[in-house]
């Protein structure tokens, strides 16, 4: 075990006061990413914006699973947590710039917060010939590995930078889908221990942040410019569009996902990874997008926008209403045909675009959103009526029984 394992004494773990302030700055850094969008939405800004996402997503999510294991009452583990928010601080200083003068800054921070993270859980924390120990170090050489990319990449220039990024992408991202392989060294997958609770509501605290952004967004917008009937209109189109985002993930999604990981048994570490760690980041991609749709709304309401800009505007609820389909498809192996239809609607929507005004493309696509809200409403009732239990309930249930077996 860890010199400073966390104390799972039968009681529900929950975040700490020092996680919710090591988020602040997550809060700045997904606000410079979609400022990084906004100002290059071309494909090339695109696939940047994305890459950066992806680093920034990476840093927060190992982070997450450290400290879902570790002690944050334990003063070397806090002093650990705040080393890795200052260099997260500098990695978002840099993202305006991460493909030009501050690709440096932004790559060595990033490297600096995995390969430190994890020196410190291999040789301060992890007591010799533990697993955790065991487990550090192959991570600690994946992130060597992959860092070696990212630092030749900030050295280099314009496609070379972008193509030595994208291989260091790749080891960071497949490392997990290998479980971090080394020749002649079998790991099993069981070796980590999530803490269920604490871990799915971390998870879904970034979502809030990524909303919390949206609406930061909105009402920084807004505040700027005149104030006229359609602006306003706007306005409250992008705050409900953010509400609705809202109600589509924690009205029940949130809860039934953490429940099935809790019953996951022996494969709650896959469940674990593949949900959150990896469809999650592509819901957090179509709240950014919409913030930047949102932005772009407020700023022109009544003007026919550009083609570049309707598709900004109608991939971030398109994303987002994809990456449910796929994040339920996962944790549940049903496909959520509403919001699927919804993803597609939105997409469609896309060609009213080309003629409609800023404020009524939004609008559509609020109102789709609203559609599959209230569709799954009525799908709920019209299930209760006939006598049969939601989806909780059964999962409930099978927690009950799960229980009593044992």
């Amino acid at each position: 075990m860890s010199r400073f394992q966390r104390r799972r004494e039968g009681e529900e773990q929950r975040a700490t006061t020092l996680e919710l302030f090591y988020d602040l700055v997550f809060v700045f850094a997904i606000t410079q990413v979609s400022h990084l969008l906004l100002r290059h939405l071309t494909w090339e800004g695109a696939g940047q914006s994305m890459l950066v996402l992806l680093v920034v997503w990476w840093a927060w999510n190992y982070t997450t699973w450290v400290t879902n294991e570790l002690d944050p009452e334990s003063p070397v583990v806090r002093l650990a947590l705040i080393a890795t928010m200052l260099a997260s601080l500098l990695m978002a200083v840099a993202i305006p710039q991460a493909f030009g003068a501050r690709a440096l800054l932004f790559a060595g921070s990033y490297v600096a917060i995995q390969v430190g993270r994890h020196l410190f859980l291999a040789f301060g924390a992890g007591a010799r010939g533990t697993i955790e120990r065991q487990r550090a170090v192959r991570i600690l050489i994946w992130f060597a590995f992959a860092g070696a990319f990212w630092i030749a990449g900030a050295l280099a220039d314009g496609t070379a930078r972008t193509v030595l990024w994208l291989v260091a992408l790749v080891i960071d991202y497949g490392a997990p889908l290998v479980t971090f392989w080394l020749p002649g060294r079998p790991f099993p997958s069981t070796a980590w221990d999530v803490g269920t609770a604490h871990f799915a509501e971390r998870f879904q605290l970034f979502v809030i942040i990524a909303l919390g952004e949206s609406i930061v967004v909105t009402g920084a917008t807004t505040s700027e410019l005149q104030l006229d009937l359609a602006r306003v209109v706007a306005f409250a189109v992008a705050f409900l569009s953010t509400a609705a985002f809202w109600w589509l993930y924690f009205n029940y999604v949130a809860q039934i996902a953490q429940r099935r990981l809790e019953l996951a048994g022996l494969r709650r570490t896959q469940l674990a990874r593949d949900g959150y760690t990896y469809l999650h980041v592509v819901l957090i991609t179509g709240v950014i997008v919409s913030a930047v749709g949102d932005e772009l709304v407020i700023a022109r309401p009544t003007e026919v926008l550009p083609g570049r800009e309707v598709a900004a505007l109608v991939a971030g609820p398109a994303i987002y209403l994809l990456a449910h389909a796929l994040f339920r498809l996962r944790m549940s192996g049903s496909l959520s045909r509403k919001r699927l239809a919804g993803a597609v609607a939105c997409a469609a929507t896309g060609g009213i675009g080309a003629f409609a005004p800023a404020l009524v493309v939004a609008a559509l696509l609020l109102a789709i959103l609203i559609a599959v809200i209230v569709s799954e409403r009525i799908s709920g009732r019209r299930r209760a009526r006939r006598g049969e239990p939601a989806p909780l309930e059964r999962l409930d249930a099978a927690a009950e029984e799960q229980t009593g077996a044992s």
